[in-house]
């Protein structure tokens, strides 16, 4: 586990937190700016003396009570920031040896080749920062953070100076290290759209303070937090691929008994893959539909309702009576229609689900 007891005063609020945290996998740090994310971050690579301790596995960082600080430079850590911060004199292979030659002392060296491999970047070695492109250099940069033998991999939030375009472009890649490396990463960002497509862990913090902290799909789903105020509010799922429609270019999911049907996955049947469901694109019916384009259409009963200024949001578990394996969906329907079909927690009804974005492989 990584486990950290930090306490630091900043200008405009008291960075007081207490985190345990799993060793592998990404935890997401999430929150307003301003919160104290990348006051944590920097704590845990020993950029910022916050009062407290830190331990990586069995490795202690620091530990105030008993006086020991490692410094930053003999942390194996891995630090990516928005700026790629290469050195723009020398080529990629250049800025890589460079990372690597912070890793003559560690216990437990990544194969570089391999992590160009996954990142994609073998065909940029010899050229310089300045002939890449945004997502390009980014790339480059977490190569060589994992080239210094990292045993924790800190990301501040390395996709908010990129476009759109450029995004979409690293994605795919930062899901890549997800899969294929033990390597756990702590990302800070305040973009839920890359919560929900990386994260393992959450950890929500406001004001220098935890405000919850757990497994992705335990923090979505409760209704007592702030995330369910955001417009793109809504569960994240772990599906397996059940079968493949040639014809239609879909594929059909299973999570825990459901079927789901989502656009064409590359993905082979079996293999687990992750799923979004907005709650803005979930509706509610007392009746079975009928002829409806909707493909999606589930039982559910109603946990609970939380009434909003002109809307409601219903936590629904999805399946009727008492199903094996319950799961929760989330809907956002307009307070007119919930007075109109007078809703109660309780009432059996149908989920119908507009779309299902196909996030990624698990």
């Amino acid at each position: 586990m990584i486990e950290a007891r930090l306490r630091l005063p900043r200008q405009d609020f008291l960075l007081d937190v207490a985190l345990t945290l799993p060793s592998h996998g990404i935890t997401a740090l999430f929150g307003h700016s301003g919160c104290g994310k990348t006051t944590v971050l920097r704590a845990l690579a020993g950029l910022e003396h916050a009062a407290g301790r830190v331990v990586v596995d069995d490795a202690v960082w620091q530990d105030d009570a008993s006086g020991r600080f490692v410094p930053t430079h003999r942390r194996p850590i891995g630090y990516v920031i928005q700026d790629a911060a290469l050195f723009p004199h020398l080529d990629v292979r250049s800025n890589l040896d460079y990372g690597r030659r912070r890793a003559a002392d560690a216990s437990d060296p990544i194969a570089l080749d391999a992590v160009i491999d996954l990142l994609g970047i073998g065909h940029l070695q010899t050229r310089r920062p300045g002939m890449l492109s945004g997502g390009e250099r980014q790339r480059v940069a977490i190569a060589r953070a994992l080239a210094t033998g990292a045993r924790l991999l800190l990301m501040d939030e390395p996709l908010a100076a990129l476009d759109a375009a450029r995004k979409a472009e690293i994605l795919p890649y930062l899901e890549r290290l997800h899969r294929e490396l033990v390597v756990p990463i702590v990302y800070v960002t305040h973009a839920m759209d890359e919560v929900a497509r990386l994260a393992d862990h959450l950890v929500l913090m406001r004001d220098g303070r935890v405000e919850a902290a757990g497994p992705l799909g335990d923090l979505l789903t409760r209704t007592d937090l702030p995330l369910v105020q955001l417009e793109d509010a809504g569960v994240v799922i772990t599906a397996e691929v059940a079968e493949h429609d040639a014809v239609h270019h879909m594929t059909r999911l299973i999570h825990r008994g459901s079927s789901l049907w989502v656009g064409h996955s590359s993905a082979q049947t079996g293999q687990p893959v992750r799923a979004r469901i907005l709650a803005r694109d979930v509706s509610v019916t007392r009746q079975p539909p009928a002829e409806t384009s909707i493909l999606n259409v589930l039982p559910v009963s109603l946990e609970s309702v939380q009434r909003e200024p002109s809307t409601a949001l219903l936590s629904l578990r999805v399946g009727h009576g008492t199903p094996r394996d319950p799961w929760t969906l989330l809907a956002r329907i307009t307070s007119r229609s919930l007075d109109a079909l007078k809703l109660q927690p309780g009432d059996t009804l149908h989920a119908q689900i507009k779309g299902v974005a196909l996030m990624r492989g698990s």
